[in-house]
């Protein structure tokens, strides 16, 4: 096996004060951010850039007579003022493109499904306009010679199904959480499986937190993002308790603080390499994938960069803080039942010598 790391003595626990202190601040200035904009924008809409998927919009399908990149396409709709679009070619159909728009034009427009559609096809059509004509209405792409695209549908993503859209992911989100949740419990102790969702959670606030700062879009492919990294995350933690477990067999003398540290350092190597690999991978995306994969790109290299720190610094501080509190109410249950069972010891001696030993009148009595 490779290894990296050998005979690594590292205090991470000594750190615990400085990596719970660190990750506060983190989920306090993304959540901030957050709530600022939610609460100085009207409709709280800003809090998060969010997509056509959540927000609602209008697709428009265009087929191309010559070949046309996706970056091509992009520079256009960014130049007639379209941000953040989503752009797909169709794999099966060569030319074809699905271009998602949020709601254009006012926001009286926006409210009236037909007039967003009619508002967003027209700026679209600018945009396209830039590779040459549209063709005529009465003729097909090929029989028109001097067109160069054609819009071949307009649909309309409504803002009700949207709101479905958000409820159903934020509603799998807390479901893997609850399930990870159980599974830790069952498999090593409910206190270990506390501890892997609290890492967890936090890595998805942290996340979210720098997409509200930044302003970068979510979608549903950021929603698939953060569920990858919640099995991720998890799996991580899962390797350092389970090392914690047999160490706590093996070193049956050694304090809970010191085998938490000697597990971590015992995994680490094999923490860095995995973590590291996924890593690159998911950098050559950022770089490489585009910007209709950059949202789902960008969320995962968050995740796993905070998805690491936390299995080392935040999982298992909050593991050695929370069997310390259950082992400290244990200990105190079972003096508070000591002493209970001291006194009731106590009162039973004294009545068993109040029955042996008679009073002293009764024996002048017999003695009579």
């Amino acid at each position: 096996m490779v290894r990296l790391f050998h005979d690594v003595k590292i205090d991470w626990l000594g750190k615990r004060r400085f990596f719970i202190g660190l990750s506060i601040l983190l989920m306090f200035a993304g959540m901030g951010t957050a709530l600022y904009r939610h609460k100085f924008h009207p409709g709280g809409s800003d809090a998060f850039n969010l997509g056509v998927d959540f927000k609602g919009g209008t697709v428009v399908t265009v087929r191309f007579k010559q070949q046309v990149s996706v970056d091509q396409l992009r520079r256009a709709i960014d130049g007639a003022g379209i941000h953040d679009a989503i752009i797909q070619p169709v794999l099966d159909k060569r030319g074809w493109f699905l271009i998602k728009v949020a709601h254009q034009g006012s926001a009286e427009v926006a409210m009236e499904s037909q007039a967003g559609v009619d508002a967003a096809r027209d700026n679209v059509r600018k945009a396209l306009n830039t590779f040459g004509p549209e063709t005529n209405p009465t003729k097909t792409l090929e029989e028109d010679q001097q067109a160069a695209y054609k819009i071949e549908g307009t649909d309309a993503v409504g803002q009700v199904a949207s709101k479905q859209l958000r409820t159903q992911a934020i509603a799998v989100t807390v479901a893997a959480l609850i399930g990870m949740l159980l599974f830790i419990a069952f498999r090593f102790e409910w206190t270990y499986g506390a501890a892997a969702v609290i890492a967890v959670f936090h890595t998805v606030l942290v996340t979210l937190g720098l997409f509200s700062i930044f302003q970068i879009e979510i979608n549903l492919t950021v929603i698939a993002a953060l569920l990858t990294l919640v099995g991720f995350d998890v799996n991580d933690s899962i390797v350092i308790f389970d090392r914690i477990r047999e160490n706590r067999k093996l070193y049956r003398r050694m304090n809970l603080y010191d085998v938490t540290n000697l597990s971590i350092n015992q995994t680490l190597s094999r923490t860095v390499i995995t973590s590291g690999l996924v890593f690159l991978s998911v950098v050559s995306l950022v770089l490489l994938g585009g910007e209709t994969l950059r949202p789902f790109s960008l969320a995962l290299l968050m995740g796993i960069v905070f998805g690491t720190y936390d299995t080392i610094a935040v999982a298992g501080p909050l593991m050695v803080w929370w069997e310390k509190r259950v082992a400290a109410s244990e200990g105190a249950t079972a003096a508070k039942a000591g002493a209970s069972t001291a006194r009731s010891s106590a009162r039973t001696e004294r009545a068993r010598d109040g029955v042996a030993k008679p009073s002293r009148a009764a024996l002048a009595r017999e003695q009579k």
